[in-house]
């Protein structure tokens, strides 16, 4: 089943790129979410795309959001990723891709580049999906997040 617009976010546990374990259920209610899906550490488009998110940060830090990349990455790979583009926000490993699976953006041969806002109630509120425009994320992220600012 594919998230939508509308959908709750399906609530999950992963570890981060420091090995601690976290679930979205303790950052809802708190704060938007910007939860990005990226194929692989290291790759050209995800770190464009990890590094669009970074030079963006005090805009979304500015916006009231918390953003978690996930990929299928190693704890290990994530933390040496992180320190590499020295990366401000959180990495998650979903190592058995269950958390792609709840989100339905799972693909045949490279997995999907898919981003979600999730508003402070846990409902998704924007779905962005491109695998060729990885710089785009982050683009519809603060526009999604602008929006919910001034509904707020």
């Amino acid at each position: 089943m594919t998230v939508k617009v509308g959908d709750k976010a399906p609530l999950f546990e992963a570890l981060t790129d420091t090995g601690q374990k976290i679930s979205l259920s303790d950052h809802i209610g708190k704060t938007e979410i910007v939860l990005y899906f990226y194929p692989k550490d290291e790759t050209p488009g995800c770190t464009k795309e990890a590094c669009s998110f970074r030079d963006s940060w005090e805009e979304i830090v500015k916006l009231g959001a918390t953003v978690f990349g996930v990929s299928s990455d190693s704890v290990d790979s994530h933390k040496s990723f992180k320190e590499h583009h020295n990366l401000p926000f959180t990495l998650l490993s979903d190592s058995n891709s269950k958390i792609r699976e709840m989100y339905g953006v799972k693909g045949l041969l490279i997995p999907p580049r898919v981003t979600f806002v999730i508003d402070k109630h846990g409902t998704v509120t924007h779905v962005y999906n491109s695998q060729m425009n990885p710089t785009r994320h982050v683009e519809e992220a603060l526009a999604a997040l602008k929006k919910l600012n001034q509904q707020a």
